[in-house]
């Protein structure tokens, strides 16, 4: 075989390897991740329970994911439920339940809430926090191509 006919065979077996496991010589990848919409980040919320109620902070936060967390400032186990109460036309209903909080202990929980207001409460004999959400949080990608 001449030098010529090896470097030819050589190529097409280099081409026939690369079509196998998915190498194009087009560059930089393809539109697998064009500009898809990212959500937009978690809204964190903090709830404490004492042993007179329960306490939010913020109350009025944007529709999207929430993480909450919960701390037990009582001395007796507590789970603390994050409910809706009145929805915004098309809003899906909410009602999620941590697990047992000891005291001084913390549990988070995390829930997409539409437009709306919901209700945080421990034990039924402790005040109810209430969560005023508003509209839809923009995307983590609509923030960031911002000037």
């Amino acid at each position: 075989m001449t030098r010529t006919r090896r470097r030819t065979a050589r190529a097409l077996v280099g081409v026939a390897l690369a079509t196998a496991i998915g190498v194009t010589g087009a560059g930089c990848g393809g539109d697998d991740f064009a500009h898809d919409a990212r959500p937009a980040d978690p809204s964190g919320v903090g709830a404490v329970v004492t042993p007179r109620d329960v306490s939010v902070s913020p109350s009025r936060i944007g529709a999207g994911t929430i993480e909450l967390t919960a701390s037990n400032q009582t001395s007796t186990t507590q789970r603390v439920r994050l409910r809706s109460e009145r929805l915004a036309e098309g809003g899906s209903p909410l009602d999620q339940t941590t697990g047992p909080i000891s005291p001084g202990g913390v549990a988070t929980l995390k829930a997409g809430v539409d437009a709306g207001t919901y209700a945080v409460s421990a034990s039924p004999r402790l005040g109810t926090a209430r969560i005023v959400v508003g509209e839809r949080r923009e995307s983590a990608q609509d923030r960031d191509l911002q000037p």
